[in-house]
């Protein structure tokens, strides 16, 4: 993919997106809150980026983003975590967390196990050539993620990352609002 962003600031020095303010302007057609959807729209590019990076840090070594995701939860954990949990966590369905499983699995990068608690359940926990992988895709990380953040201060990553959440929380109680209400607009 060979996407080229050209940026522009806003008269405050402000970087914007001109494509997606024009398509963002265009699609509410002038009645509406352009700077909440642009806002989303600069949103999706950064997550975008993020997972673009990610996706060529873990790819290159065998393992997919979301397969990433699996290993990194399960070796921040000194007993497995189950299926459920796992999918709860990174916010896909429990069919989608046993594929990666399996996946791991057949790598030899995860395991199963009974669950201690309930013999009706097994967990997910890292194997010693899981932690390796992890261990050793680390440094590269941290290297590509300060790449990536390159120019912000502590404080502007402390602000950003309280705002993603802050988005986060609402989009989960928005969704709880309209599940409780249905969907009428």
């Amino acid at each position: 993919m060979n996407e080229v962003n050209i940026y522009r600031r806003d008269p405050d020095g402000t970087l914007y997106d001109p494509r997606a303010r024009a398509a963002m302007a265009q699609f509410i057609g002038g009645d509406g809150d352009l700077l909440a959807l642009e806002a989303s729209a600069a949103v999706r590019t950064a997550y975008h980026a993020v997972e673009r990076m990610r996706a060529h840090g873990s790819e290159g070594r065998g393992v997919s983003a979301g397969a990433l995701d699996v290993l990194i939860r399960l070796s921040g954990s000194d007993q497995g975590i189950s299926i459920g949990e796992l999918a709860r966590a990174g916010g896909v369905s429990s069919r989608n967390v046993t594929g990666l499983v399996d996946t791991l699995e057949r790598d030899g990068l995860v395991r199963r196990v009974p669950d201690p608690k309930d013999r009706r359940s097994v967990l997910a926990e890292i194997t010693p050539a899981g932690q390796a992988w992890i261990d050793a895709f680390r440094k590269p990380s941290q290297l590509a993620m300060r790449a990536m953040f390159h120019g912000f201060t502590p404080e502007e990553l402390v602000v950003f990352r309280d705002l993603c959440l802050r988005m986060a929380a609402n989009q989960q109680r928005l969704a709880d609002h309209l599940r409780q209400n249905g969907t009428q607009s």
